[in-house]
């Protein structure tokens, strides 16, 4: 009985994933989800609560195991930081598993409180507090999300929006030359 409850559960999390990356935070319902995934949406509701809790359980699953594992953006020379936060960020958007999930949210949060929320969260709990803590300067927090949104920036150009040349420029490439700027952010006077 809790194996059958824990695949219904996933079910629901892979359909969900699904449905607020199709249609967005706003045109997405519980209700929806809950035909998708072929169960009753008090099911839903006795897994997850609410629709802003639906999508915050969503996408952090989806995403938990990139944003879990930024230890490369503190180890190492902080010199080197500005092409290992590239890296890092360019890894997870070129990640298909990681992909769908960052786009429903970062479509969502342009137009959505709640999305841009649980963005906010995510983005801060797991990578602005790691990278910030490694800045030894008294504007630490700025330099980092000023570093973050040069990231965003590009990731929203060339996967939300694809902007060419940007989204089929070679990632390398684009690392190259994001880096010296995301560095500069972070550690110039």
């Amino acid at each position: 009985m809790e194996a059958a409850s824990g695949e219904t559960r996933a079910k629901i999390l892979a359909v969900a994933r699904e449905e607020f990356s199709e249609r967005g935070y706003e045109k997405t319902s519980v209700r929806g989800i809950a035909k998708a995934a072929g169960v009753d949406s008090a099911l839903v509701h006795h897994y997850f609560g609410t629709k802003e809790q639906m999508f915050a359980a969503a996408v952090e699953d989806a995403v938990a195991p990139a944003l879990n594992a930024p230890d490369i953006l503190v180890d190492g020379p902080l010199e080197e930081t500005g092409e290992r936060f590239a890296r890092f960020v360019f890894g997870v958007w070129e990640n298909p598993t990681t992909r769908t999930p960052l786009l429903a949210i970062l479509r969502s949060a342009v137009t959505n409180d709640t999305a841009a929320a649980v963005f906010r969260r995510l983005v801060a709990s797991q990578l602005l507090r790691r990278v910030a803590a490694r800045v030894d300067l008294p504007d630490a927090e700025l330099r980092a999300e000023l570093a973050a949104a040069q990231l965003i920036g590009c990731a929203m150009l060339r996967y939300v929006i694809k902007v060419e040349p940007l989204a089929s420029a070679d990632v390398e490439q684009l690392i190259a030359r994001v880096a010296p700027v995301v560095q500069g952010h972070l550690t110039a006077p």
